[in-house]
C-alpha cells in the first residue's frame, strides 16, 4: 500500500466528517429560520425518492413489474397504512402479478 492509499482514506474521512461537524459546531444553540427548517425537514424524503424512482424501471426486464409494484405501494401508503403493510402489500400484489402473467 502506497502513500496514495492513505491520502485517499484521509480525503474520504475528511469529506465525510467535515459536512457533519461544521454545521454541528457553527449552528450549536442557534435557531434556524422557519423556511430553512421546512426545506431541511424534506431532504430525506427527496433523497429517498431519488434513490427509489429509477429502480422502479430497472427492477426486471419487464418494466410493468416495477410500475405495478410502485402503484400498489403508493395506493396502500395513501390509506395511511404502516410501512410494513405497504411493503408486504406491494409484495403480495407483485406475487399475484407474477403468478398470472409470467
Amino acid at each position: 500500500m502506497g502513500a496514495w492509499f492513505w491520502w485517499m482514506i484521509f480525503g474520504m474521512a475528511a469529506v465525510t466528517y467535515l459536512p457533519r461537524a461544521i454545521p454541528l459546531t457553527l449552528l450549536e444553540g442557534r435557531e434556524l429560520p422557519a423556511p430553512v427548517q421546512h426545506v431541511l425537514r424534506n431532504i430525506p424524503y427527496a433523497v429517498l425518492g431519488a434513490l427509489i424512482f429509477p429502480a422502479i424501471f430497472f427492477i426486471q426486464e419487464n418494466i410493468w413489474f416495477g410500475v405495478i409494484g410502485a402503484i400498489a405501494a403508493f395506493a396502500i401508503a395513501l390509506t395511511g397504512a404502516n410501512v410494513v403493510f405497504v411493503v408486504l402489500g406491494s409484495i403480495a400484489v407483485l406475487a399475484g402479478y407474477s403468478l398470472f402473467f409470467f
